[in-house]
């Protein structure tokens, strides 16, 4: 019998996330300028005729994920006093990541909490840029989300789903994108927490661009899918996926914005996404986590009569070796 989920909070009683404007995208990417790798575009290899589909390779920041844009953004704002009681966040892994990094660029100390999920490679990594690590039930995780309990204490805290400077930062990939594509019409974001479909709709509707967004999840936790259809955040009893960020809820406070700026949420199985991480990999030589491969396994999955000139985001790449290669082992 499938678990009842209505009554489960999907949200800590926040302001909603009000869409950045175009000038505060700007201005992030001003900010985070000389600390982030503006991304090329590279065409996703194929034997065939052009197939219309341009990869945003977010997996060469220095940190391997997008996530660098949004915190940096977000720590750049902080006063000496905010620095000084120690930087912290939640996280399924690069979130952290990127915190340690940036901790580290501006001298502070940064703890992350952790689901006890979180992949090992990432749990290492987080450990390597300085990060203490607090590892924790997926439900005690989200219990301490749900009641702010930042709120109880000292640290300055960054929830990776609902800053607004989180989301301005994620929007800088928009902007690149239209400045360097502007025959760009369909746009691929994965979808974890969905901070970073807000962050790059909210760039793409500000700029005024005719440009479709597509939020991608997998088959096996449709969260944004299932809340789309019902009209408000509902929770999904989840499977077992390759993408290890995936959120089995949306959240309240960032809903009201990803209606605004998303036009279509696309499910994709654990076969396409492996399917994508292998020619990624093989093809254009390119690492990137479950979710990094979402965006490509949808748009492969997709005519190019309906979806045009296409760019793909590729949000992360930390995928464990032995994952990785039992998927480059298959025929």
């Amino acid at each position: 019998m499938a678990p009842d989920l209505s009554e489960k909070p999907t949200g800590w009683g926040g302001d909603p996330v009000a869409q950045p404007s175009l000038a505060e995208v700007k201005q992030a990417a001003e900010v985070i300028r000389d600390v982030i790798v503006r991304t090329p575009l590279v065409p996703l290899k194929s034997y065939k005729d052009s197939i219309a589909i341009q990869l945003k390779p977010e997996t060469l920041q220095p940190i391997g994920s997008y996530k660098l844009r949004g915190v940096y953004n977000w720590a750049a704002s902080l006063t000496s006093e905010q620095l000084e009681a120690g930087l912290s966040t939640h996280s399924a892994g690069n979130t952290a990541q990127a915190l340690g990094y940036v901790a580290g660029l501006v001298g502070a100390e940064a703890r992350s909490l952790l689901p006890d999920r979180t992949p090992q490679v990432k749990i290492d990594a987080i450990r390597r840029y300085g990060v203490t690590p607090v590892i924790m039930s997926f439900e005690e995780l989200l219990d301490y989300i749900f009641r702010a309990g930042w709120e109880q204490e000292p640290y300055s805290y960054l929830n990776p789903w609902a800053d607004p400077l989180m989301v301005a930062g994620n929007g800088t990939i928009g902007l690149e994108i239209l400045e360097e594509f502007p025959q760009v019409d369909t746009i691929y974001v994965p979808v974890g927490g969905g901070g970073l479909v807000a962050g790059v709709g909210s760039a793409v509707r500000a700029a005024g661009a005719g440009v479709r967004i597509v939020a991608v999840q997998p088959e096996a936790c449709p969260a944004l899918k299932a809340s789309f259809d019902a009209g408000k955040p509902v929770w999904v009893d989840a499977e077992p996926t390759l993408c290890d960020t995936a959120l089995p809820l949306a959240i309240d406070e960032t809903f009201q914005l990803l209606e605004q700026v998303v036009d279509e949420v696309v499910l994709v199985s654990e076969q396409q996404i492996r399917s994508a991480l292998r020619h990624l990999a093989l093809e254009n030589k390119l690492i990137v986590e479950g979710a990094g491969a979402l965006s490509v396994a949808a748009a492969l999955a997709t005519p190019e009569d309906q979806r045009g000139n296409s760019v793909c985001i590729l949000s992360g790449s930390s995928m464990p070796v032995d994952k990785l290669t039992e998927i480059l082992s298959e025929e």
